[in-house]
């Protein structure tokens, strides 16, 4: 079933061209890495995706989108505002029900964050678990595809693996951006290569070594 579709994609911003001429089409249960530079247009291309599936697809933004004063659960919970009325989520952010908690637990705990931080501020806790929540609020969302921008970029490797297990178990259909090379390939099945906003390489991630993709990295 195809979920995503671009034809000749052309995107500028403030005069720069950020994509060229783009075509790319993804099924429902792929895995894609998009890797690249810097600058190489993913951020852009999976904006382009969330635009096409904005009611069932699941974020993780680079910018992560929390919000800081609210509780690690506020945070999580946010993912299902959509599901509930206005007074339901109102009764969950003044005394959260304790099946929400449970279920907001589930996840926190899938990413090792630990029970005892479930009511602490955001704000106060580190860059790596501010990003581990994004994904716990991407996760509890739930949805037919996750979108992930680097989201294991604030993290170690130990981390980055329970992260892209714990997405990896919750969703079929997955497309994210990534840096380190050789986590893209151990956790897709199909690898988009982005250079000067354009796509270079599209290839099955079966068989390729991370030095198959140095090309991408040199100016």
């Amino acid at each position: 079933m195809l979920l995503f579709e671009l034809h000749n994609a052309d995107v500028r911003y403030n005069g720069r061209q950020v994509l060229a001429n783009v075509s790319l089409s993804i099924d429902q249960g792929e895995r894609v890495a998009l890797v690249g530079k810097s600058g190489a247009g993913k951020s852009t291309l999976l904006k382009l995706f969330y635009e096409q599936q904005r009611t069932d697809a699941a974020i993780v933004p680079q910018d992560l989108g929390l919000v800081k004063p609210l509780s690690v659960f506020h945070n999580v919970y946010m993912g299902r505002l959509h599901r509930h009325r206005s007074w339901y989520n109102l009764v969950n952010l003044i005394y959260p029900l304790q099946h929400e908690k449970a279920a907001v637990k589930t996840v926190v705990d899938s990413l090792e964050l630990g029970e005892d931080m479930l009511f602490a501020s955001v704000g106060e806790l580190s860059g790596g678990q501010q990003q581990r929540i994004a994904v716990a609020r991407a996760i509890h969302q739930g949805g037919r595809v996750l979108l992930g921008d680097e989201p294991v970029s604030s993290v170690d490797d130990h981390q980055s693996r329970v992260v892209l297990e714990a997405i990896s178990a919750a969703y079929q259909t997955v497309i994210i951006a990534m840096h380190d090379v050789s986590l893209a390939l151990a956790y897709s099945n199909r690898v988009v290569g982005l250079k000067d906003g354009r796509i270079v390489m599209d290839q099955a991630a079966a068989g390729l070594e991370s030095t198959d993709l140095d090309f991408l990295y040199r100016s």
